[in-house]
């Protein structure tokens, strides 16, 4: 195969090669000091206690292995100097059984203390994975909400955002494994000196026993990441099935139409091919794995017959054939453990960068380093600009040359067919999105000079597709004003306000009842009663601008009158704007804006639309003829 490299280019030299196969090897590691650094910072105590009992308990090993060949030696001797036959008197008389006492109460301490020091780890390393477990979910739910609503809409970035959280939930694990790594390898260190004191070719042939399962290990490790990281659509494809299937949200339409059957074949499809490759790795993985193994255990008895040999020469003691073969047998074991845990652990590094990696995601929408603060009731209101946007990935636009003012005190609908840009204009008011052309000005000055939080808390937005929080009735209205979740007075107001007071009325537990079917003591609402819970999160929030996606969609023609009697106390003083397909909610406007293909088609008052026989008197009889 000709590898010369295109016009302009120069071929990569051998010394380059290795560097970036090194880089790339030793890449996912760069994140482990962070992951001891967030252990630190959490608790330092905990962190310090870990290595320091650690440290204790690697010594343990070789010192208890010293200790026994002290024993045995000591019983050989004492067997040689007593007579055949001696019983306990003559034993009790010779003063080496004292000694000998003495060794084996010495052998029980270290054997007491390995136990407490290993409880003591356990207890230590649980309570420092869960702090960090803890504390890694919080940074993570903390950076993903400075990311852009148009990020969370891109599926690169939640297939990201899907690792990194499966990572923060178990990854914290990983410090402890770090940590008996490095406890493993100082017992090794110990005993190798030990051992090789004595017989130094013995350390030597069982690396080169063992190194090439090692070597194996990481191949497979490499390529098990590169599948999982390869199989994340699938793996969200398939948890978006089984809570299709096995989802209360969706039971109902799965019963009615029929979908178990086609939901369970689409989730067989997905995980058989997934368990295909997982099992043809697993195969090679595990024949290469019996093979090494294979050879390790050679080297051992190679070694073992070495010592046992020069035992019965003369050269080694009972005690030290002991020693020798115990500590071999722990180190063969530890260094078996070291080189195959060390490719794991480099595997699971791996994943950390998932984790890691998601917090380098920045969000492209930011307050300026110097922002304007939102005044807190509008002078000239909004002016579109010559806007445009189009999603990310899509030759559509959304809006274009959408050029509208929305003036301070205005109340404003937005009325147009599916796909108008209703929500789009909504969602670049609140600087969810950022305009891919044109300009949005607040009181005459650009919108991206602003502060971002600062405008977003003066916007009180209830979309249609609102969320039903499983939580208290009362959290489900706070959260329009968080910072006021201890307001019950201000949360009773806006609940009455919204007609969401009776609704709490009927629960059990009033404002303290848990709403929705994830819990136990959850009660969930009907779709009307949903809406005007949400509705009351506007009242709550008492912002300068307010904007309603489809506010009563959900409402009996009574409720929804009672909502915009109350909803034109709401929105006195105030810019709003109102998005609905009801024309008898839209005519109450002070202005109403027809959108078609993401542009401005007309605009007028509801008299004056009709009037006009264009688009709004089209759809508006359209409408009006459907309750003749």
């Amino acid at each position: 195969m000709d590898h010369t490299p295109p016009p302009g280019e120069t071929a990569p030299t051998r010394s380059g090669r290795f560097r970036r196969s090194l880089a790339a090897r030793i890449g996912p590691l760069r994140h482990v000091p962070a992951l001891f650094g967030l252990a630190w910072s959490v608790s330092p105590w905990l962190a310090a206690a870990s290595i320091g009992l650690r440290l204790a308990r690697a010594a343990l090993p070789a010192l208890m292995l010293y200790v026994a060949k002290l024993v045995i030696d000591a019983v050989v001797a004492g067997r040689a100097a007593l007579p055949p036959g001696a019983g306990p008197a003559e034993w009790l008389a010779d003063d080496r059984l004292s000694h000998l006492v003495l060794l084996v109460g010495i052998e029980l301490g270290l054997a007491v203390a390995s136990d407490l020091l290993g409880r003591a780890t356990s207890l230590v390393d649980a309570v420092l994975a869960e702090m960090v477990g803890n504390a890694t979910t919080l940074r993570l739910m903390a950076h993903a909400a400075t990311l852009d609503l148009e990020q969370f809409e891109d599926s690169d970035v939640q297939d990201r955002l899907e690792r990194a959280r499966r990572q923060a939930a178990w990854r914290s694990n990983l410090l402890g494994q770090w940590l008996g790594q490095g406890q493993d390898l100082a017992t090794a260190l110990s005993l190798a000196v030990a051992v090789g004191t004595v017989l130094p070719w013995l350390v030597v042939l069982l690396a080169l026993a063992l190194v090439p399962a090692f070597l194996s290990e990481l191949v497979f490790t490499r390529r098990g990441y590169r599948l999982a990281y390869r199989r994340s659509p699938d793996r969200r494809e398939a948890d978006y099935l089984r809570y299709l299937g096995a989802g209360a949200e969706s039971a109902r339409e799965v019963k009615l139409f029929g979908l178990a059957g086609y939901l369970s074949d689409r989730f067989r499809e997905v995980a058989d091919r997934m368990l295909r490759e997982n099992a043809q790795l697993a195969r090679e993985r595990a024949a290469a794995g019996g093979a090494f193994a294979t050879l390790g255990t050679i080297g051992y008895y190679v070694a073992y017959l070495a010592i046992a040999w020069r035992t019965l020469d003369g050269t080694l003691s009972v005690g030290d054939l002991t020693f020798l073969a115990g500590a071999f047998l722990r180190l063969r074991g530890l260094i078996e453990g070291l080189l195959l845990g060390a490719s794991q652990l480099w595997g699971q590094a791996q994943y950390l960068d998932d984790l890691f990696s998601f917090f380098t995601i920045r969000p492209r929408i930011r307050s300026p380093e110097r922002p304007l603060p939102v005044p807190a009731r509008l002078r000239e209101g909004f002016v579109f600009e010559d806007v445009g946007y189009r999603y990310p990935g899509q030759s559509r636009w959304a809006v274009r040359h959408l050029s509208l003012a929305i003036g301070a005190g205005e109340v404003v609908a937005l009325v147009g067919e599916n796909g108008a840009g209703k929500t789009t204009i909504v969602k670049l008011l609140a600087r969810l999105y950022a305009p891919t052309e044109g300009r949005i000005l607040l009181d005459g000055r650009d919108l991206a000079e602003f502060d971002l939080d600062g405008l977003r808390s003066r916007i009180g937005v209830i979309f249609q597709d609102f969320v039903r929080y499983d939580m208290t009735a009362g959290d489900n209205v706070a959260v329009g004003r968080i910072a006021a979740r201890a307001d019950a007075g201000r949360i009773a107001d806006a609940a009455a306000r919204a007609l969401a007071d009776a609704v709490v009325a009927r629960l059990p537990d009033g404002y303290a009842q848990r709403l929705g079917r994830r819990f136990e003591d959850g009660v969930d609402l009907s779709g009307g009663e949903w809406q005007k819970v949400a509705l009351a999160r506007a009242y709550m929030r008492d912002a300068a601008i307010l904007v309603l996606d489809e506010p009563t969609a959900a409402l009996d023609a009574r409720a929804e009158a009672d909502v915009f009697r109350r909803f034109a106390d709401l929105a006195a003083g105030r810019t709003a704007i109102l998005i609905s397909h009801r024309f008898s909610t839209v005519r109450r406007a002070d202005r109403i804006v027809v959108l078609a293909d993401g542009r401005v088609l007309e605009e007028g008052s509801h008299d004056r639309l009709v009037a006009a026989g264009g688009r709004y008197a089209e759809l508006f009889e359209l409408q009006a003829a459907g309750y003749r």
